[in-house]
């Protein structure tokens, strides 16, 4: 038996990096997958080949969460999960950053977000769950992200009022915030297929080698069993909490 057997979940930006890897190990582990994107090619092939299905979905129109809320719940007659993956990232100073770029970002991370808990919401199976994807830097600060960084912070505020109101239902609502993962996002040599993508996780290792004390950059497959963990009944007693996936880099400096 899998850890999600008779569970349906829609997972966003579950085309490739770890919104794939989380699809992919919630089919195994037994729920039908509902996968998101607006990759409309890679997701419709990862459906295909996963046994799911493939909806459009644009997580900063509210449009395309009801569509893809209301495909979810016909296919397949309910809805218990939700994994608030799809994020976008970019690198500028807060002084260099312009106001459109700044709100591109929050309107797909962090009211993409909200959109997705708001379009769920009504009809997700009582006792379901939300898992908020939020980041390293909702926790802390970095330099050169300040935007991104911003929705971050908050998503886990979301994540903690959702979980509040949504808590008499048996609806539990965490986030995980991942520290440097070897996807497109922080590696965008997995995206050329002229490039040597192992070799540039190698030279991603070295660089984390000196910030992150389990030395090495995370796998998105590392992740997608933290979001498994939080949407099985392995997690019943937690809700409205952030989980930190980041190597021991949170934990502070070593000077050793």
């Amino acid at each position: 038996m899998g850890k999600l057997d008779g569970r349906v979940v829609i997972v966003t930006g579950a085309a490739r990096g770890q919104g794939e890897q989380e699809a992919r190990l919630f089919r195994a582990e037994g729920a039908e997958v509902v996968v998101a994107d607006v990759l409309d090619e890679q997701g419709k092939a990862l459906a295909e080949e996963i046994g799911a299905l493939y909806v459009h979905l644009d997580v900063s129109q509210e449009s395309d969460w009801r569509r893809a809320t209301q495909a979810a719940v016909e296919e397949y007659g309910r809805l218990d999960g939700l994994v608030n993956n799809a994020g976008i990232l970019r690198f500028h100073t807060l002084l260099d950053t312009p106001l459109d770029e700044f709100m591109q970002i929050v309107n797909v991370n962090q009211v993409g977000c909200f959109l997705g808990i708001k379009a769920v919401g009504p009809v997700l199976s009582d006792g379901g769950t939300i898992v908020n994807t939020a980041s390293y830097t909702g926790m802390t600060g970095m330099a050169g992200v300040g935007a991104y960084a911003a929705s971050k912070h908050a998503i886990l505020g979301l994540t903690r009022v959702a979980a509040l109101e949504l808590a008499p239902r048996g609806i539990r609502v965490n986030a995980m915030c991942p520290g440097a993962i070897d996807t497109a996002m922080s590696n965008p040599a997995v995206l050329d297929p002229t490039a040597d993508g192992e070799q540039a996780s190698r030279g991603l290792d070295r660089f984390y080698r000196k910030v992150v004390p389990l030395g090495r950059i995370g796998r998105p497959e590392e992740v997608a069993r933290l979001a498994l963990f939080l949407t099985s009944a392995d997690s019943s007693y937690i809700t409205g909490q952030p989980f930190v996936i980041d190597g021991g880099w949170l934990a502070g400096v070593s000077v050793l």
